[in-house]
């Protein structure tokens, strides 16, 4: 895909979508942290469901703590992998009381060093709490990327590599969201809606559907 094409296709993307932001539902950088630690394998609803009833109880890593590994459990028991989340939840917690002054670090590094946060984690939080222009990779957006021919990539860490290459600095901060929002309900993963895409002239997937 050329840089004209791409350009085209993210233009598109915001023009449809100007100020695209996470379905997470949060109210600052830590409970954006949190809600995305939570969200490995769930579903945005599940853990909007869940954080509706968590968050008024512990809005700060300090309240979390109070609450213990048992009292987060009670509230995602309806989360996959609730079990193991709460841990790194109460851990996480932990060490941002202890080392950062219960305050959410912009920092790449301290970021990934947070019990159940590794770089897409870290992308999220970097990206929609502080506006860093940086791309999270997951399953939409590894599968829109290759399918559309944006930005192809053996693995996540390879498209992310090549989306922050090919994608022009003016929209590098909302990218992420478009991708993510484009794969969740018109690019799915079984039978893409090439029929209602926005970008499917654009689009180099050969297999294209006419719904």
């Amino acid at each position: 895909m050329n840089k004209q094409k791409r350009i085209e296709m993210l233009s598109r993307l915001r023009a449809a979508n100007p100020e695209p932001t996470t379905e997470l539902e949060y109210s600052s950088p830590f409970e954006l942290l949190i809600a995305v630690l939570l969200s490995a394998q769930a579903t945005d609803v599940g853990v909007n469901k869940a954080t509706k009833h968590l968050f008024p109880v512990a809005r700060t890593p300090q309240a979390m703590l109070d609450l213990g590994v048992d009292g987060v459990k009670h509230y995602i028991k309806t989360i996959g992998l609730f079990n193991t989340k709460a841990e790194n939840v109460i851990k996480t917690c932990r060490i941002l009381v202890e080392q950062h002054g219960g305050i959410v670090p912009e920092n790449r590094e301290a970021l990934e060093a947070l019990p159940g946060v590794g770089r897409k984690t870290a992308n999220v939080v970097l990206n929609t709490a502080f506006k860093w222009p940086t791309i999270a990779v997951d399953t939409h957006i590894f599968r829109v990327s290759n399918r559309t021919k944006l930005a192809p990539g053996k693995n996540v860490d390879e498209v992310e590599h090549k989306l922050l290459k090919v994608v022009p600095a003016e929209f590098k901060l909302d990218v992420h969201h478009w991708l993510i929002l484009h794969g969740r309900y018109t690019c799915v993963a079984r039978k893409p809606r090439c029929g209602s895409c926005i970008i499917e002239d654009l689009c180099e997937f050969k297999d294209k559907t006419e719904q």
